[in-house]
């Protein structure tokens, strides 16, 4: 069984985050770049399917070159090699042209599973597992709390308000996960250090058959035309208690529609 993981790196968001002011894009180089969180629980479910079942788990990035960081901290916890997508002319893609990039680098894969993130913490549109499938042609089982492969059937438990569904679906297909399906390994040193020597291919546009039109500013269907800081929190109203109190907290709580 072969199995992809989509690894996307994002600025880290205990960190402070910004857009660009040239073109309203996230600036990248100037913030502490970590991997996506919730990738890293698609990497360890993907890790322990091979540890049950044998194969093969390749990362796959589309990124600037520092992506490359993440990939090899990604490496660290155990899969066996990466695919990293690299070009100018990816700069300011929206979550289409990339879900199209994408679709392009794991069809060359032939994988028989393809496992994300449910979403990434820097564009939390939750649409891209979709969109993937939905280009390949292939199922997607998204929204994970327990995976399970038997033979060519992949289950999972989607996670919902209310409980679980359970959802079948023959390979090769897609799965998102949550944070709720796994506890992500720790890098070993031993890991570390293999890491630095496990294979990397690199594409650009031009080895998925993609033109630099189709891709970036150019190819988005949707961008950020302005953006601003979040206003500084404002200080609460106090109402002071007393015979009155009650009354008047019910007359804020009901101008504000709370109640």
């Amino acid at each position: 069984m072969k199995i992809v993981v989509l690894v996307k790196q994002v600025p880290d968001s205990g960190a402070d985050r910004n857009l660009r002011s040239d073109d309203n894009t996230v600036d990248r180089a100037s913030a502490s770049n970590v991997i996506n969180e919730m990738d890293e629980y698609a990497i360890e479910e993907a890790l322990s399917l091979q540890e049950a079942h044998g194969g093969e788990v390749v990362v796959l990035t589309v990124g600037p070159d520092r992506a490359t960081e993440s990939i090899r901290k990604a490496l660290s916890m155990g899969p066996d090699s990466a695919v990293h997508v690299v070009d100018d002319a990816l700069h300011g893609s929206c979550a289409v042209a990339t879900s199209k990039v994408l679709a392009a680098a794991i069809a060359q894969q032939q994988a028989d599973l393809v496992i994300c993130g449910a979403e990434s913490t820097d564009g939390r549109v939750q649409v891209m597992p979709h969109m993937i499938a939905e280009r390949l042609g292939i199922a997607a089982l998204t929204g994970a709390r327990k995976l399970t492969v038997e033979g060519s059937s992949v289950t999972i438990e989607r996670q919902t308000d209310e409980g679980y569904e359970v959802v079948t679906a023959s390979t090769p297909a897609l799965v998102s996960v949550w944070d709720t399906i796994n506890d992500p390994r720790y890098p070993s040193f031993k890991g570390i250090m293999a890491a630095k020597k496990k294979p990397l291919q690199t594409l650009s546009l031009g080895d998925l058959g993609i033109a630099a039109s189709e891709v970036g500013f150019e190819g988005a269907t949707s961008a950020v035309v302005e953006h601003s800081k979040r206003p500084p929190r404002q200080a609460g109203n106090k109402i002071d208690a007393g015979d009155d109190g009650g009354s008047k907290l019910v007359e804020y709580l009901a101008s504000e529609k709370f109640v």
